[in-house]
């Protein structure tokens, strides 16, 4: 299934840290980088579309483990938690929640493009 992440600037780096406990490693702390998304207030936002299976999804909703890859502790599970704890996932039963600066919108089930517009985000150049 595949999911699609609105991230506020405010929330890139707990993002990132979540990434990186949910998927497979260091590289997915690059997972929300640039702000190429904007809402009707002008907030920006990274977004990221990937491909999830249920377990995945299992896990973003309960208690975060520290992935056993992290030897070196790269991971900020402080981070992690405050991400996750700003989770919106969009179950498919209402409307697709508008992104907003105070959390992290995920719409699942819903092709990329199509789900960051149903966010009410357009696309912009980066403003890094």
């Amino acid at each position: 299934m595949r999911i699609t992440v609105a991230c506020p600037d405010t929330f890139r780096s707990d993002a990132n840290n979540l990434a990186m406990v949910l998927a497979f490693g260091p590289p997915d702390e690059l997972t929300y980088e640039a702000l190429n998304w904007q809402d009707a207030d002008d907030n920006l936002y990274a977004a990221a579309s990937f491909e999830v299976s249920p377990e995945w999804i299992g896990a973003a909703q309960l208690p975060l483990v520290h992935p056993a890859w992290d030897t070196a502790n790269i991971i900020d599970m402080d981070a992690a938690g405050r991400a996750q704890e700003a989770l919106v996932l969009w179950n498919g039963e209402e409307d697709v929640p508008q992104a907003i600066p105070a959390a992290l919108t995920a719409v699942a089930g819903m092709e990329g493009l199509a789900a960051l517009a149903a966010m009410g985000l357009v696309r912009v150049e980066s403003k890094e």
